[in-house]
């Protein structure tokens, strides 16, 4: 049903969105889009988050219309860019239209598959300014996992887009079954597996709680399944094919070649034969040196077993192989990091999550649960399974009830992550008047939502000012001025907490005052401070601690007695002994300081029958005065943030001189096209010719320093000339001075440039091949995405750049080749 509902949207030339599990068939709304694009004359583009996911989307199109009529635009892969269906990544749409590509002029649709993805913290402004740009009369289809403010989301496309209908769909296709499996130590670590839930599906399981609960201790009776154990019991159960989630590469590593040499046997020997026959076919065109540094020999020993890892760190090559061989059901077993949760169509019978918290590079943090939602939705293979199996492994360091309520799954709101950037600044400029520009600043999804959250909150602040005005009428009186009497009161109060305060400083111990009356209490100790607390024994044995607010407008010295050395407040015998000294004392002569005394204010308005009720209302007035200041710094706290960071920019940019005024100069011409997170930097540094008096191959290392980003927090720089790191030094010593500028006008710094790849790229621009490289294969994957991009921005700095065109082109073709041209099977 809704995808009838959103194809009926589609046939209207509307656009939609289409917010529904993973598994569920968004996909054929998209390809119903293509299709009426492509009736009507027109082309389509289809764009996702990811190279990996654009590539399975070219080659599932690429089936139903075709090779001629379907391209691919990726950075890594152009192919038949001027084909009627086109894939690419957002950021190439985005690069279109700020380029005024001519491609965009007979666009009939925009898919923007996986558009939850404009909350990532680094990339996620370039989905809303495809939306907030892209030429009006181009209907969105915009893709989704379930998200919580759908309503508001569509709300906002709507704004922006025009008419845009809303599809949700929260039913799963294939029911999902959460099952908490864990290892018996008492019963010689035989493994059970319960369900995480009771039969009404909603609370945590009672027997589950119960086992658990009587397994704590020192030496704990339940513990988390070895990896092998568990593969073994997924096979037996039934529940292969699986993707096994771990939050490490090197685990998903380790985990695959433990298993695949533990005596199990998943594949038969047609499999292992089938299997062997795609192997050599995907790798046909990596030499033999290459293929061992990439440690083929495991890899597939492991893949003949039927188990693999997928991970960011293989190689294109290895991670698509892997993704092929367990769509055919050839691989019965996948440990993969969480980027296989990104859109790549690798449904399964069950899902294992062994750990439900993750290392985010600088602390540990629990999954919630929309993150377990979407791991765990490509568990249950539409067709094939009644039910899918989401595993979650013991973890004796989180409560049974903690890990109830993250399964119970869910979706969560989708947040706006949208900033403006120096390219993005640089081609407002170039496109649109300032008046403009700062419009579509305020057309972002981040503003819509904050002028709805303003909108509320500004009707609390006007009610509050109403209500105000209302309760100042009923507490005026004719007979005084309540406000005038309130004033005088509070300055009484205000003189009388001051004496309080001074007669509690001048207290010591072993002084006795009166509260109230005839009561006695003496002080054991003072506190420090310009308003000490005050610990008292009464003659009863009762001790309290007073704070100078809680003391009464009467209270008076008595006198002082003699204590019993040392003080002992907390020893019962000693304050049982203090209170018999206390009750036996008799007043003598001796230090006297006045009490306070009582406040006494004298109005006319005292002589009203109904002063008390005005009083009421004054005190009314005063509280919801409190609550609309509260609110007030709500409001001023809905600032036009966006703006102020877009004009620091522009003064930043108008101070090295990208512009002039309203309009480009040169230099910021092109800056435009500069798709960097350190396009100004990269953008000086040509301009102050930092990349003259190099090499092809030292050119391409030092272009590294912009598009490295280390793992972990520690980067060794390794530089293989004095000639380079100098050059180096000075993009660094560029860049404290532009963090210089962007601190004085309170701008988030650009990122510091890293050399941790500048040795590496050097030696493979010079020649070398892997074995001159890598000690280890686990770093290849990274070294080829790391060229990926850095090819990507050798490309730009050729195109935009006449002094740098032949020097970069020369870099690309050192560079662009053996296991970094191979990529993947396109």
């Amino acid at each position: 049903d809704f995808q009838l509902q959103a194809i009926q949207i589609l046939d209207r030339g509307e656009s939609v969105v289409v917010a529904a599990p993973t598994g569920a068939g968004k996909t054929l709304a998209a390809e119903a889009a293509v299709y009426l694009a492509l009736a009507r004359g027109r082309r389509a583009f289809y764009t996702t988050p990811t190279k990996a996911l654009s590539n399975q989307k070219f080659v599932d199109l690429r089936e139903i219309y075709g090779e001629s009529s379907v391209g691919l635009l990726t950075g890594d892969n152009v192919l038949n860019g001027e084909a009627d269906v086109v894939v690419m990544t957002t950021e190439v749409l985005r690069n279109m239209i700020y380029a005024r590509s001519s491609a965009i002029l007979d666009l009939g649709v925009v898919i923007l598959d996986e558009i939850h993805y404009l909350q990532d913290r680094f990339r996620g402004s370039v989905w809303e300014e495809v939306i907030i740009h892209l030429p009006e009369g181009i209907p969105l289809v915009n893709l989704s996992a379930t998200i919580s403010n759908s309503s508001e989301f569509t709300e906002w496309i709507a704004a922006r887009r025009g008419p845009t209908g809303l599809v949700t769909e929260v039913k799963r296709p294939v029911p999902l079954d959460p099952v908490y499996l864990l290892s018996d130590r008492h019963e010689e670590y035989r493994m059970e597996m319960l369900p995480i839930f009771d039969r009404s599906g909603t609370k945590p399981n009672p027997q589950l709680r119960k086992m658990l609960k009587r397994s704590h201790g020192r030496r704990r009776r339940y513990v988390m399944p070895r990896r092998a154990e568990i593969a073994s019991h997924l096979r037996q159960e039934g529940l292969l094919p699986s993707i096994y989630f771990i939050f490490s590469r090197a685990g998903c590593d380790r985990a695959a070649t433990i298993v695949a040499s533990a005596n199990l046997t998943l594949t038969n020997d047609s499999e292992r034969e089938a299997i062997a026959r795609y192997l050599m076919m995907a790798t046909r065109h990596i030499s033999s040196t290459d293929l061992s540094m990439l440690g083929y020999e495991q890899w597939s020993e492991n893949l003949l077993r039927g188990v693999a890892a997928h991970h960011a760190g293989m190689v294109p090559v290895f991670k698509e192989t892997v993704e092929y061989l367990f769509l055919q059901g050839l691989v019965k077993i996948v440990f993969a990091t969480e980027t296989l949760a990104l859109g790549i169509n690798m449904p399964a019978r069950s899902v294992v999550v062994e750990q439900l918290s993750k290392f985010t590079g600088e602390t540990h943090e629990t999954l919630t649960r929309g993150e377990f939602t979407q791991l765990t939705g490509r568990a249950g293979r539409r067709g094939i399974d009644n039910f899918g199996t989401a595993v979650v492994l013991h973890d004796g360091r989180l409560p049974f009830e903690r890990v109830a309520a993250i399964a119970s799954g869910g979706s969560e709101p989708l947040r706006s992550s949208f900033h403006p950037s120096y390219n993005m600044a640089v081609n407002l400029v170039a496109n649109y008047s300032r008046e403009q520009a700062e419009e579509l600043l305020e057309a972002s999804f981040s503003q819509f939502r904050r002028e709805q959250q303003r909108s509320v909150v500004k009707l609390r602040f006007d009610e509050l000012k109403g209500e105000i005005d209302r309760f100042r009428e009923r507490a005026e009186c004719s007979r005084g001025n309540i406000w005038e009497y309130l004033g005088v009161l509070a300055e009484e109060k205000f003189h009388l907490k001051a004496k309080l305060r001074e007669f509690a400083q001048q207290m010591r111990s072993g002084d006795i005052i009166t509260i109230s009356g005839d009561d006695r209490w003496v002080l054991l100790a003072r506190g420090q401070g310009v308003s000490p607390r005050l610990l008292l024994l009464s003659d009863s044995g009762e001790m309290k601690r007073v704070a100078v607010t809680d003391l009464s407008p009467s209270i008076r010295l008595l006198g002082s007695i003699v204590m019993i050395e040392p003080v002992k407040s907390r020893d019962h015998a000693y304050r049982t002994a203090m209170a018999e000294r206390l009750a036996d004392w008799q007043p003598v002569f001796g230090r006297t300081f006045s009490s306070p005394g009582p406040i006494e204010v004298m109005s006319p308005i005292f002589s009203c029958p109904n002063f008390s009720e005005h009083l009421g209302w004054a005190k009314r007035v005063a509280r919801s005065e409190r609550e609309l200041a509260k609110v007030r710094k709500r409001l001023d706290r809905f600032e036009d943030r966006l703006i102020k960071m877009f004009q620091a920019i522009s003064g930043v940019l108008q101070e090295r001189e990208f512009t002039y005024g309203w309009s480009l100069t040169v230099k910021g011409k092109r800056l435009r096209y500069i798709y960097n997170d350190l396009d100004l930097l990269l953008a000086e540094a040509v301009e102050v010719d930092l990349f003259s008096n190099l090499d092809a191959a030292e050119f391409a290392a030092l272009v590294s320093l912009f598009t490295f980003t280390p793992r972990g927090t520690d980067v060794e720089e390794d530089w293989p000339s004095r000639k380079l790191a100098e050059a180096g030094e000075r993009v660094v010593n560029l860049w404290e001075e532009l963090i210089r500028v962007e601190d004085r006008r309170g701008i988030a710094n650009l990122r510091r440039p890293e050399g941790g790849f500048v040795l590496r790229a050097y030696k493979w621009a010079s020649g070398h091949d892997l074995e001159n490289l890598f000690e280890r294969e686990e770093s290849v994957g990274d070294f080829v995405r790391n060229f990926k991009n850095l090819l990507d921005l050798l490309r730009q700095l050729r195109d935009v750049y006449p002094k740098l065109s032949e020097i970069a082109a020369e870099a690309i073709r050192l560079t662009d080749r053996g296991i970094v041209a191979s990529g993947g099977r396109l």
